[in-house]
């Protein structure tokens, strides 16, 4: 066997392993890092919550960081996935894109509210959580801007990343205050409102139909 290869046990080979432990200690991490008490989060904790030793967790992450770092981009991912896929199944209509963008966001982060609170919760002061926000506030709105260019025909423009990035925050703002039960409203009131003021921005900066 060489240096490259690895055992099997079980029909389940050394690097599946290695994956579902890493997976293991992602999903602890969110528990923690995502929780209603805040960020409880340490290497001791994690191995804990994952039921695993730290020689596996330095298997997967050099330090506390790399979790973090790891969780909030699985977080991410997750979510920009989901919101990607509804918004490719709901047709070529932009307003019906909006919504099911919007509404598969909300929903996701209403399901699992560790995800909310990982993106967005204030109590999560974390200087490398603090940069990844940033990094993927960044990202979405590529995102948002992608969609407006695909769907309304906009321009890239300078201002196209400014009303990006300002309804990303915005969205981002909202949704923080709807999952601490400062905005009391049902899910689909948030919905609504969210998808009229996407829309109306949206609308107001399509360039006119020709002819």
């Amino acid at each position: 066997m060489g240096a490259s290869e690895m055992r099997v046990y079980g029909g389940v080979t050394g690097a599946d392993r290695k994956t579902e432990r890493r997976a293991q200690l992602v999903e602890a991490g969110l528990d923690l890092l995502g929780g209603t008490e805040g960020d409880q989060l340490t290497v001791r904790r994690v191995c804990g919550r994952a039921g695993l030793t730290p020689r596996y967790f330095y298997e997967s992450f050099a330090d506390r960081d790399e979790l973090v770092a790891a969780v909030h981009e699985h977080v991410v991912q997750t979510i920009a996935t989901r919101a990607l896929a509804a918004v490719e199944a709901a047709g070529p209509a932009a307003e019906a894109k909006i919504r099911a963008g919007l509404a598969e966001l909300v929903r996701a982060v209403a399901e699992d509210r560790r995800h909310g609170r990982v993106l967005f919760s204030v109590t999560l002061t974390d200087p490398l959580l603090a940069r990844r926000r940033v990094e993927s506030s960044r990202f979405f709105a590529r995102l948002l801007s992608g969609q407006a260019r695909q769907s309304y025909g906009v321009p890239d423009t300078p201002e196209l990343g400014l009303v990006a990035q300002f309804m990303v925050g915005g969205l981002a703002q909202t949704l923080s205050a709807w999952l601490s039960g400062a905005l009391p409203l049902s899910e689909a009131e948030l919905v609504a409102g969210c998808v009229e003021i996407f829309t109306a921005i949206a609308d107001r900066k399509a360039p006119p139909p020709s002819g």
